[in-house]
């Protein structure tokens, strides 16, 4: 059974508009996706101001199945912040969001949070390719 009661909750925290750039891309490929919500840190906004938006923005995605919490870069801010609300085993940060991070992540969203958690991880890797060299590899072996 599919429903949004059981699905993850994504939060997408990032410096700047990558978050909201990144749920449109995700939109274009698989639809519309409810329970995933952007949010921006610059330079502009308090940290206690930013903690509270995230927790306003958790309370929104929770659906009951956990929360992922996807942020650009580990040790910049926004995964900070959001370390600063990592409690509990219903709730993972995973840093170096990408588009393909993005996409498995909706994929999987009704398996566990660490299950999850991990392909998430895994799609992130497999999404970076030297596309040049692959296709040199390609077209010297036949």
């Amino acid at each position: 059974m599919d429903t949004e009661a059981n699905k993850v909750g994504i939060v997408i925290l990032t410096h700047g508009n990558f978050g909201k750039a990144l749920i449109e891309a995700a939109e274009l490929i698989v639809g519309p996706q409810d329970n995933v919500l952007p949010l921006s840190v610059d330079g502009t906004k308090e940290i206690d101001v930013a903690v509270k938006e995230l927790k306003k923005n958790i309370s929104k995605v929770n659906t009951g199945a956990g929360i992922l919490i996807l942020t650009d870069m580990f040790g910049g801010t926004p995964t900070n912040l959001s370390l600063s609300l990592l409690k509990s085993d219903d709730m993972e940060v995973i840093t170096g969001v990408s588009l393909p991070m993005l996409l498995k992540a909706l994929q999987k969203r009704t398996e566990s949070l660490q299950t999850m958690a991990q392909e998430i991880s895994r799609a992130g890797v497999k999404g970076i390719v030297v596309a040049g060299e692959m296709l040199r590899k390609r077209t010297s072996k036949g």
